[in-house]
């Protein structure tokens, strides 16, 4: 409980861990498959972000049954089935409550080696980040749900939240990775600030190279900023330091809330240029370097 990792994990034999975690949440989309197969990726993550291998699952309900029509809930957990299907995961139970709000999302075990373990700290002055998914999910689910977002754009949030990190966490394990984390409510600043703290290192990032959903700079510029962003800034900001040449809709979409964000994989520079190659050759058309591990100024982040 003292490490701020995504995951818990026990040890069972020398050559054999597992992890655990759990999430849930109430819906970002209409649509209550999409917002199953969201629930689901977005359980799935950690045991990713941690080296591991997820194999088994249980649903985790909410659902308010006075209000709405058990139909619904049907189409979210076939949406996590076959989501969680797509990730070779078995389901074998769940536990659901009648609420006066609906919530749902997974508790997940999955497998690793105990030697393979990635964890936030395991950091190296030089290393290089890489950022496997664009940011700004926040920012669109904001202008989701004040109603300016087309149908266009709203198709295309879904399926990027719904899109697995499977395939990036497959391709990092053949590479000399670090550290991980999966960005997610305390946005890429919020989780790389997680990263440093308490490791004397520090990190610059470079704002140009991170990747970001033109229609989330858009949406910025129009005030769909949602709070947690706020929120975020105000934890954090006492450990990043702006270069006034910063774009000020940038440095908000740094702290901006992500859904089933990507991975932020920290990896010896050596092989950074191929990790990124074949994440893109994978489907994972958004990765990028971003910027990288520093030895000063300890325990900050410079975004420039």
């Amino acid at each position: 409980m003292d490490s701020l990792d995504d995951a818990g994990v026990y040890k069972i034999s020398d050559d054999l861990a597992i992890i655990q975690t759990v999430d849930f949440f109430t819906p970002i989309v209409d649509d209550p498959y999409w917002f199953g197969q969201i629930a689901a990726a977005n359980a799935l993550s950690d045991i990713y972000a941690m080296g591991g291998t997820p194999k088994t699952a249980m649903n985790l309900v909410g659902f308010p049954l006075k209000q709405m029509d058990i139909s619904i809930l049907r189409q979210i957990l076939q949406g996590g089935l076959d989501k969680m299907k797509e990730a070779g995961v078995m389901l074998v139970g769940g536990h659901s409550v009648e609420d006066s709000e609906l919530k749902y999302g997974l508790s997940v075990t999955g497998f690793v080696h105990p030697d393979r373990v990635l964890t936030k700290k395991n950091l190296n002055a030089g290393d290089r980040l890489v950022l496997t998914k664009p940011l700004g999910t926040g920012v669109i689910n904001t202008a989701i749900k004040g109603g300016v977002a087309s149908v266009k754009v709203i198709d295309k949030i879904t399926r990027l939240m719904a899109t697995l990190n499977r395939n990036a966490a497959e391709v990092m394990k053949q590479y000399s990775v670090h550290a991980c984390t999966d960005i997610t409510g305390f946005g890429l600043l919020g989780h790389l600030a997680e990263m440093v703290d308490g490791t004397g290192l520090g990190a610059v990032l470079d704002s140009k190279k991170i990747p970001i959903l033109s229609e989330a700079l858009d949406y910025a510029a129009m005030g769909m900023l949602p709070a947690g962003a706020n929120k975020n800034k105000i934890f954090r900001e006492s450990m990043v330091e702006f270069y006034s040449s910063v774009n000020p809709l940038i440095r908000d979409l740094l702290f901006d809330p992500q859904t089933s964000g990507g991975l932020l994989i920290c990896i010896d520079r050596d092989d950074t240029d191929e990790l990124v190659e074949e994440l893109i050759q994978k489907g994972s058309d958004a990765s990028a370097v971003i910027g990288e591990v520093v030895s000063a100024p300890q325990e900050k982040i410079v975004v420039n």
